[in-house]
């Protein structure tokens, strides 16, 4: 049975669609919160998401990303706004599809079908906890432990460590990680690396000199090995 993540603050909405899904054999989860959403995708495994952008907590392209920090599972966006900015910023964000309030039950039940097909099955990539001998990143709830107390982590120490856990056992090249951390203006400061990932094995390998977990490629780039 397909599972779906439901994500909006109006109980219409949640209603209508729950529903519509349930009565067609879809099991539904229901989060009306993006802090409840992240939880519920990490916990509850739905196999789509379908969210809508105006929540209470937070934006719901900050949902997305949340997301996309650790699962391509699908995202279709159902929200009221039109405007063509927040249409590109959700699927920059990460979304798969975008639907605008109101929306015809038929065409976003077409829509789902089509996006369950296209993803493939969950493999070890769609994990949020990536565990070493050392430490634990938890990818949906953005957060470290090391010796069962989570380490202070600063967003760009997070993002950077992050984009390695997501490639946990692959080279990640130099301008890669300066472009998804720090953006493309920035590709060439590779100093950046070097103090940031001094930080990092600081706080998080055992013997910083000798790093187990945080490798560097010379020339290249990193590895994470868990």
């Amino acid at each position: 049975m397909t599972k779906v993540l439901v994500v909006d603050d109006e109980p219409q909405i949640v209603r209508a669609l729950r529903i519509n899904l349930s009565a067609r054999g879809y099991e539904v989860l229901t989060a009306p919160d993006g802090a409840t959403a992240l939880r519920l995708a990490a916990d509850g495994k739905p196999d789509v998401v379908v969210l809508d952008l105006g929540l209470p907590d937070m934006d719901g392209t900050d949902v997305i990303a949340g997301l996309r920090g650790w699962t391509s599972l699908p995202i279709i966006v159902l929200s009221a706004r039109t405007d063509s900015t927040d249409k590109v910023d959700a699927l920059d964000a990460g979304a798969d599809d975008y639907v605008t309030k109101p929306f015809g039950m038929d065409e976003l039940l077409a829509r789902l079908r089509a996006a369950v097909r296209r993803s493939a099955a969950p493999g070890p990539e769609d994990e949020p906890i990536v565990k070493t001998a050392s430490f634990t990143v938890d990818l949906a709830a953005k957060r470290v432990l090391k010796d069962g107390t989570e380490v202070h982590l600063t967003p760009t120490e997070w993002g950077l460590l992050e984009v390695l856990a997501r490639n946990a056992g692959k080279l990640v090249a130099q301008k890669q990680l300066l472009r998804d951390v720090w953006g493309p203006a920035y590709e060439k400061e590779t100093h950046y690396l070097r103090v940031y990932l001094a930080q990092l094995r600081r706080k998080l390998e055992p013997e910083p000199a000798r790093p187990r977990h945080l490798l560097t490629e010379p020339g290249m780039g990193y590895r994470f090995e868990p």
